[in-house]
């Protein structure tokens, strides 16, 4: 039986502001951005090369930060530093043994890493 993830919600305080980090800063492709009613708005978001998508829309105030997502990539260094480029506060890369990781948070506090594993 294969199981796929493929969506993961974030809670966000502000869509358009939300949008514009992960597309603008980020680099993720915009899939979506539907208001099917009810005040509603589903904005869908796939970072580069990933089978994965986030999902953003009017969220409970009180729902929590979704903390460590990963995102897996070849050279660390070079995500790293595109990052940095385009405005993300990152971390320097810190490397655990071989597997390296770098930190950044977005504007709603929903945490991220940068991986790189050893091939």
């Amino acid at each position: 039986m294969d199981m796929r993830l493929e969506l993961v919600p974030l809670p966000t305080a502000d869509v358009d502001r939300s949008t514009a980090f992960y597309v603008d800063r980020l680099g993720f492709h915009l899939d979506h951005d539907v208001q099917p009613g009810n005040g509603m708005r589903v904005v869908q978001l796939t970072p580069p090369g990933s089978a994965c998508s986030i999902v953003i829309g009017v969220s409970d105030p009180d729902a929590p930060p979704v903390l460590n997502l990963h995102l897996v990539v070849d050279d660390i260094a070079h995500a790293r530093e595109r990052l940095a480029s385009r405005g993300v506060d990152i971390s320097p890369v810190n490397d655990m043994g071989g597997v390296k990781y770098a930190y950044f948070s977005d504007p709603d506090a929903n945490t991220w890493a940068l991986q790189q594993i050893p091939r």
